[in-house]
C-alpha cells in the first residue's frame, strides 16, 4: 500500500464500468443522491475509431486526471460512469484501429498514486441471458462502430472481469469489486452501501 501523507484522503474516487446492460445508469444514480458531496460524472470517450483518435483519447484523459488531482482532500467525491478503463477495453476488443494500452497504464499508475480513496466497480451478469432483456429495455442508440447485442455485452463483459483481475494485481490503492447485478435492485443497492457506505 501506498503511503499517504499525513493528511488522509477525505474523498472518494468511484468509478463505474461493465458493459452495456448490466445497470450502470441506475447504480451511478443511486449512488450519486445517497453519498453526500458527490458529482456524477457521465463519459463517452471518443467516436474516432482511427489511429488520430487515440490522440484526443490521450489528451482527454489526460486532463480528466489533471483536473481529478485538483480535488485532492477537497472533500468533494467523484463518481464516473466510465472513464479511460472503457477506452482499454474497447481496443482490446478490436474495436478501434489503435492500441491503448500504453497509454491506459500510464493513466492507471497516476490514478493509483492520488490521494482519494478510489474504488473500481465493475458491474457483470452472472445470466446472461438478461442482455437480452435489458438491451430491448433500455433501446440505448449505439455509435457507428457499437453495436448493442447480446454477444457483444458478453464479449466486453468477459474483457472488464480479465481487466478487473490485471487492476487488482497492478494497481494496490484501487479497490476492485466485481458486483453482480442480476438480483432486485434493492439487493444491488445494498451490495453497493456495503462497499462504500
Amino acid at each position: 500500500m501506498k503511503e499517504r501523507g499525513k493528511q488522509m484522503a477525505n474523498s472518494k474516487i468511484i468509478i463505474v464500468e461493465g458493459p452495456q446492460g448490466t445497470g450502470k445508469t441506475t447504480i451511478t444514480d443511486f449512488i450519486r443522491f445517497s453519498l453526500n458531496y458527490t458529482n456524477l460524472y457521465r463519459l463517452c470517450g471518443t467516436s474516432d475509431i482511427t489511429p488520430a483518435g487515440l490522440k484526443k483519447a490521450t489528451i482527454m484523459y489526460e486532463n480528466l486526471l489533471t483536473y481529478i488531482k485538483s480535488l485532492e482532500n477537497q472533500s468533494i467525491n467523484l463518481l464516473f460512469d466510465r472513464t479511460f478503463f472503457t477506452e482499454e477495453v474497447y481496443c482490446r476488443l478490436g474495436l478501434k484501429q489503435y492500441s491503448f494500452t500504453k497509454e491506459f497504464n500510464r493513466l492507471a499508475s497516476h490514478l493509483n498514486n492520488m490521494d482519494f480513496d478510489i474504488y473500481y466497480i465493475n458491474l457483470y451478469l452472472k445470466n446472461i441471458f438478461l442482455f437480452e432483456k435489458r438491451l430491448k429495455r433500455e433501446g440505448k442508440v449505439a455509435p457507428d462502430y457499437l453495436n448493442f447485442s447480446t454477444d457483444n455485452s458478453i464479449r466486453q463483459q468477459n474483457c472488464y472481469l480479465q481487466l478487473a483481475e490485471e487492476i487488482k494485481e497492478n494497481y494496490k490503492n484501487i479497490k476492485v469489486y466485481n458486483v453482480s447485478n442480476d438480483d432486485s435492485l434493492d439487493d444491488i443497492k445494498e451490495k453497493i452501501s456495503n462497499i462504500l457506505f
